[in-house]
């Protein structure tokens, strides 16, 4: 079900709906435009929107920027306000606050904390520490980079050269923070503990993909389990405990490069995948089933950015808070909420 359009002021690429209490109706989204001519740069926005499903969507505040890749809210309940951490074609990290304004119609805007320049290479995705102390970065010259974040200040702890080629894929074991997952273009899905400096390799695939890695996720309630997405269209099932392989071959091709996965945020058996060039699906993963569901296919150009909204799953109505989904499109420049009909 269709519940709201607009289009942003550039190519889109990434959405985030925020995790903190009460800003779940937060919805973020990062433009990344490559401006041609005698001086070539990249131009980037974030637009800060909030997503209900009567009113649709309403514009709150845009942050102009350089080219944004990626963006990611700080894990909930670890700090006071929610932080947006943003990775750019500069080669930066920035972090922005997320406030309520002084105002007789109450709102929300960003406020840019900090920013550091962490490499000349470009900055392609982002991910938090659970805890919240750190952030880690993928590099398009195949370094990975940590990050400590301590108020209104970031420092660099360590980098080290993790890949043959751009990394499109950062994320923190939840319940071991101490490992982190990384893909690339070199079709490498890697592990890494970081307790030594720098940091070593506790896995490297390298024969199950047969294109890049786009993109890495874990399983909520079951911490073994790993998804990852590929330009080779498929969808993988893993277990950390046998990496040699995909766990009973558990993988689907969904038709086009998968650039994003992200789990339901109460039922675990379920992904949203934007499909670059197949649009977006709702997949199921249930013990030994992993079939698409529900697709979704309004957008006109690469499928890129997707996600749920957060929140407790309410009864009342038909609308139910927590099952909101937003996805954004590269050239065609579009946002859009909607709910998936299968849980309605």
């Amino acid at each position: 079900m269709d519940i709201g359009m607009c289009y942003l002021d550039g190519n889109a690429d990434v959405v985030e709906f925020c995790s903190h209490y009460p800003f779940h109706h937060i919805l973020a989204a990062g433009t990344y435009t490559l401006q041609e001519g005698t001086q070539p740069h990249r131009e980037g926005s974030i637009s800060l929107f909030s997503a209900d499903p009567v009113v649709g969507l309403e514009l709150l505040c845009r942050v102009s920027t350089v080219g944004v890749f990626d963006i990611k809210w700080s894990p909930s309940g670890e700090s006071i306000h929610p932080l947006l951490a943003q990775a750019d074609a500069d080669g930066c990290i920035g972090l922005y606050n997320l406030s309520k304004t002084e105002t007789e119609n109450e709102g929300s805007i960003l406020k840019e904390v900090c920013s550091e320049k962490v490499s000349s290479s470009m900055c392609l995705c982002v991910d938090w520490k659970p805890s919240g102390s750190s952030v880690c970065l993928g590099l398009s010259d195949g370094s990975i980079c940590m990050v400590t974040v301590r108020e209104a200040q970031l420092q660099v702890s360590q980098s080290w050269l993790g890949h043959d080629y751009e990394v499109w894929a950062t994320s923190f074991d939840a319940h071991r923070p101490n490992l982190l997952y990384t893909g690339s273009d070199d079709c490498c899905f890697n592990c890494w503990d970081l307790r030594a400096s720098p940091s070593e390799i506790v896995f490297r695939n390298a024969k199950s993909h047969q294109m890049g890695v786009c993109c890495i996720t874990q399983n909520p309630t079951n911490t073994n389990i790993l998804l990852t997405g590929s330009y080779d269209e498929f969808l993988r099932v893993w277990d950390v405990r046998s990496t040699s392989k995909p766990v009973h071959e558990k993988s689907l091709c969904l038709g086009g490069g998968v650039w994003r996965i992200k789990y339901h945020p109460s039922i675990s058996t379920f992904i949203l995948a934007a499909c670059m060039h197949n649009g977006f699906a709702v997949v199921s993963t249930e013990e030994e089933d992993v079939r698409v569901v529900e697709t979704y296919c309004k957008h006109e150009s690469l499928a890129y950015g997707a996600d749920w909204q957060k929140g407790e799953i309410s009864t009342q109505g038909m609308l139910r808070k927590g099952l909101l989904v937003a996805t954004c499109s590269f050239y065609d420049r579009r946002l859009r909420i909607w709910q998936p009909e299968f849980l309605s």
